[in-house]
């Protein structure tokens, strides 16, 4: 069975870890840990030191994670764009595996004379660190110093095992194997998933309206917005059936309708209405259709081609105003002006719970881009609350954009 696949993998689907590799003869069994994350779902990056390198190839590690290693502090290349500033925000964990004695030492002192002590000093998100040194050195003072002051950095200190040793001494000092360094990382993105038996309807994509056989009426969205919430909602446990419009993406769950039109979308949306607790109509529905579409290609005869177009049906306000209506409408407003204004509008006159406001018009974020940034207003009882989620990828968006539907829809059923 995929590991990804098996409920009580899915909390480390999506999540980005960074494994740090120091020297000690113990780095041979990250690999499998590497291995390990991978099948169950993760991304993951590593970083070795230049003692790691003695024990392993990074071209190892390399071919398992899928991704470059990385190995130098003072690389021109990746410093130009400060890289080790972006490793350690793009992690949701750092884990260092195995963890020598040295590097224990630069945890504890704050040095950062090398990327991978660099990034744990430049990072926010939580580190662990699985000790490997020979017996004596872990019982040594100074290490059991250093220990103390890793632990008051609130780092989580996974190991060590005691058994027998590569000198052949018996003691503590073992890094823990794989298996269960892997299990405590289960563990501490929970193993409940929070939206488990939770049904979700994502709209998603551009529809298109046709004119002729091979014209039609569309936009620019990739769908990869909407993609990209499915992939958040899915690791968190979520029934999702996800409607899209055409798009060139692999689907990320197996419920997924395409559809070319808004009609197509609006009929789809509504007989699904009645098993839906949450919906989210992330798609970018054309507003007008066209009244009389041509049987054959229209042919470039006149110098004006008039169209007469008729309006779609307003898809999420439809969902809101239901008899079906799910516990939970969100909707999002695709503006190129006065993003504040329009997106609160939507929010109060489509009647919904949610609604994130996306500026399409910068050439950075929105529609085609890896990129977006978002505001969302979100309806409580105290009123409407705004948060801002700054520029950066879509699963990243998506990833707080689902922490903020968890956290009000939560409310809802109280």
């Amino acid at each position: 069975m995929n590991l990804q696949e098996n409920e009580q993998y899915q909390p480390l689907y999506g999540k980005r870890i960074l494994l740090g590799v120091t020297g000690g003869i113990a780095a041979y069994k990250s690999a499998e840990l590497l291995r390990l994350y991978k099948k169950a779902g993760a991304q993951v990056q590593v970083v070795m030191t230049s003692a790691a390198q003695a024990f392993v190839q990074p071209l190892t590690f390399q071919a398992l994670s899928g991704n470059p290693v990385k190995t130098d502090l003072l690389d021109e290349t990746a410093e130009a764009a400060m890289g080790h500033i972006e490793l350690a925000r793009w992690a949701d964990l750092l884990i260092i595996a195995p963890c020598s004695a040295d590097f224990m030492a630069k945890l504890a002192q704050g040095s950062g004379d090398d990327l991978l002590s660099t990034v744990c000093l430049a990072s926010a998100k939580p580190i662990a660190i699985a000790p490997a040194m020979n017996q004596q050195m872990w019982n040594n003072d100074s290490t059991q110093i250093n220990l103390e002051v890793i632990a008051k950095q609130k780092k989580l200190i996974w190991g060590p095992a005691a058994g027998e040793q590569a000198c052949g001494e018996f003691g503590l000092g073992r890094m823990e194997e794989p298996q269960a360094l892997f299990e405590k990382t289960l563990n501490f993105f929970e193993l409940t998933p929070q939206l488990k038996g939770i049904n979700v309807m994502v709209t998603a994509g551009p529809t298109q309206e046709p004119i002729d056989p091979v014209r039609f009426i569309a936009n620019s969205s990739s769908g990869k917005m909407g993609y990209a919430l499915c992939e958040v909602l899915k690791s968190q446990g979520a029934n999702i059936t996800l409607i899209s419009g055409p798009v060139h993406l692999k689907s990320p769950v197996a419920a997924c309708v395409q559809v070319q039109t808004a009609e197509e979308m609006y009929h789809e949306v509504m007989q699904r209405l009645p098993q839906t607790d949450i919906f989210i109509g992330c798609a970018a529905v054309s507003d007008y259709r066209v009244k009389k579409v041509a049987t054959q290609k229209i042919k470039k005869s006149n110098e004006q081609l008039v169209l007469t177009l008729l309006k779609n049906p307003d898809i999420i306000k439809e969902v809101a105003k239901h008899k079906n209506r799910p516990q939970f409408v969100v909707g999002f407003a695709a503006e190129t002006e006065d993003l504040k204004e329009f997106a609160l509008q939507k929010l109060k006159e489509k009647k919904l719970d949610m609604i994130c406001g996306n500026d399409v018009s910068a050439d950075n974020s929105g529609f085609a881009s890896d990129f977006n940034k978002m505001e969302l207003f979100i309806k409580d009882n105290e009123g409407v609350q705004q948060q801002s989620i700054p520029l950066q990828e879509k699963d990243r968006v998506a990833q707080s954009i689902v922490d903020a539907i968890k956290k009000h829809f939560k409310s809802t059923r109280l």
